[in-house]
């Protein structure tokens, strides 16, 4: 479903703070896929992301998704088959419009525009529903301005919107990072419903070690721009926060370890 192929990215080339973030990335996630990525930082974890999602441009190498060449799309047009979930959850909503118009507009995401009505009845049902099964009471708060729900609220809100349209490829960069221990907890399991109740090929960036070993059925290490893990099925299921950090110290010494990582 997701193809990264010889992929290499370079910040400032030729000046004095040239940095080499992607070198020579692989990555091959089938259908159904849910991939964590983990790193310390500078690692190449966002960059990956960021190229995959059309923010950056790679300087070589070639991205498909489900067969289809993604290297020429400008990000708009990536977005009708990606959903995304950022690190920030005021990046995912629109703050000023209302929760159903927010579902409205990621519906949308894509297709052409008409002068039919914004949300019709029939749409308004669909997302009473969708918002009831967040369990977090906001089906009875659809016409209640995104602005005033909290972080965690927003960022389960963006997370209904980046899969209505069931998106071929799901981006998750650090999506619960921001939150406290218990909402990033309800956030995380409500991600691994979605992904598994829609059948959802996923790549979800992390900082939190636990958070990689728990879910999905990849786990991909990555390092100075390139992956040096990519563990699945059994090996997956026999790591360790231990372990991983071993792995960590063993590539770079404890320069690759920092205090998000350790504290996660």
């Amino acid at each position: 479903m997701l193809n990264v192929d010889h992929l290499s990215k370079t910040f400032n080339p030729g000046t004095v703070n040239e940095k080499l973030a992607l070198d020579d990335v692989c990555l091959h996630l089938a259908p159904g896929d849910f991939a964590t990525v983990i790193g310390g930082n500078g690692a190449g974890k966002s960059t990956l992301l960021n190229c995959v999602a059309g923010v950056y441009r790679q300087d070589q190498g070639s991205i498909r998704v489900n067969g289809m060449m993604l290297d020429r799309l400008p990000e708009y047009k990536r977005a009708r088959h990606l959903g995304r979930v950022f690190q920030d959850p005021l990046m995912g909503t629109a703050a000023d419009m209302e929760i159903e118009e927010n579902l409205a507009l990621a519906l949308r995401r894509g297709k052409r525009r008409t002068l039919a009505w914004g949300v019709t009845p029939q749409e308004r049902e669909r997302y009473h529903g969708m918002l009831k099964s967040l369990g977090l009471g906001l089906e009875d708060r659809m016409s209640q301005k995104v602005g005033l729900l909290s972080g965690g609220q927003r960022q389960a809100l963006t997370l209904l919107m980046a899969t209505i349209g069931t998106p071929k490829v799901l981006l998750l960069d650090e999506h619960a990072a921001a939150l406290d221990p218990k909402t990033a907890r309800k956030v995380m399991e409500l991600s691994n419903q979605f992904i598994k109740d829609m059948g959802l090929t996923c790549l979800m960036v992390t900082h939190n070690m636990r958070h990689a070993i728990q879910y999905g059925n990849r786990l991909i290490m990555m390092s100075q721009g390139r992956v040096i893990l990519d563990a699945a099925g059994e090996e997956k299921q026999k790591l360790t926060v231990e372990g991983l950090i071993q792995r960590f110290s063993q590539q770079r010494s404890d320069e690759v370890m920092n205090d998000r990582m350790l504290l996660g």
